[in-house]
């Protein structure tokens, strides 16, 4: 098969290859999935930059989507011929989806609905399913007022939809573009605030009567924390699923006056329970035809050093994506 890889950190440029390796087969309660597409996401890039390689040779990236081929002993025949989504690909394991097959439990390859497109299909492991989780996993946020740091990110463009969905009373999203606005507004946010030229704290709680956001979903803790005491409401929540940096030290008197939850989680280690109702509830809204995608670049699979370095310059707005020949 053809498939991307690296053997050691380093720039894209250097460390990545693209060669042929032999066809996965799949073991028991495994299925073997022909990719259509392979998800590039910041996590997969900072670990081929930086973190310890996982085996002798890593094909990175864990979302993708494709057709399941072929199924090992103790699988269904009949999932053979199924569109699928796939999570966590590559964590924890070498071979990922950025490849024409992947290997992988049968858990991990979900039934993509018909409406879902495979390039759709490659954006919902990470991004979809750290936004539902971000919006959700703190209880009820009907009528609550929700603050989508990023918005326009790949996350935040699916987190302020789940709080449309979900019920909430205001949605409000930072963003650092007149067009990363627009898009935000495009999705449902009802406010956005330009964080390069307003001041975020004193906008919410202008937007807010002084009470603050119920529940704010950060995609930067170290960058943000400063300003939370302000811009939290009183008992509300605070989801972390990403920081800049990895030391984030919080203000200590006004977040426990203010009796704040802060909820740190990251999507690849959701246990079983959880993520089974997460990737339910992320199913009935794709077939319901609830979600939009933000798609931004697709590139083919020889073009996977340009994917990388895509997402590593921070100036594309939305996912990128392979396309597995």
């Amino acid at each position: 098969m053809k498939a991307g890889w690296y053997s050691r950190n380093g720039s894209a440029a250097e460390v990545l290859e693209v060669g042929t390796l032999p066809d996965p087969a799949p073991g028991p309660g495994e299925v073997r999935v022909r990719l259509k597409t392979s998800g590039v996401n910041p996590s997969d890039v900072k670990s081929r930059a930086g973190r310890p390689l996982t085996a002798a040779r890593v094909t990175p990236h864990s979302d993708g989507a494709g057709v399941i081929d072929a199924v090992g002993e103790g699988v269904a025949p009949a999932r053979v011929g199924e569109r699928v989504w796939i999570w966590n690909g590559a964590w924890k394991r070498p071979a990922g989806t950025a490849a024409q097959f992947i290997v992988l439990p049968q858990a991990q390859a979900v039934l993509l609905p018909e409406a879902t497109t495979f390039e759709e299909g490659a954006c919902l492991g990470i991004p979809a399913l750290t936004a539902l989780h971000a919006v959700t996993g703190g209880g009820s946020i009907l009528g609550a007022t929700v603050l989508v740091q990023g918005g326009a990110g790949a996350v935040g463009a699916y987190a302020i939809q789940f709080a449309r969905l979900y019920g909430a009373g205001t949605v409000i999203a930072t963003a650092s573009s007149e067009e990363k606005a627009g898009i935000c507004r495009d999705l449902g946010a009802d406010v956005v605030i330009d964080y390069r030229k307003e001041d975020v704290a004193a906008r919410v709680a202008e937007i807010t009567g002084g009470r603050g956001a119920d529940l704010v979903v950060e995609v930067d803790a170290a960058a943000n924390v400063g300003t939370l005491a302000q811009i939290i409401a009183q008992d509300g929540s605070y989801a972390v699923y990403g920081s800049g940096s990895p030391q984030v030290a919080f203000d200590f008197m006004p977040m426990i006056t203010k009796g704040v939850t802060v909820r740190f989680f990251i999507v690849y280690e959701l246990a079983g329970p959880l993520r089974e109702r997460l990737v339910s509830a992320l199913n009935a809204h794709l077939a319901a035809g609830h979600l939009r995608h933000a798609v931004a670049r697709t590139y083919a699979l020889d073009e996977i050093v340009a994917a990388h370095e895509a997402v590593e310059s921070g100036k594309v707005i939305g996912n990128v994506v392979l396309s597995i020949g």
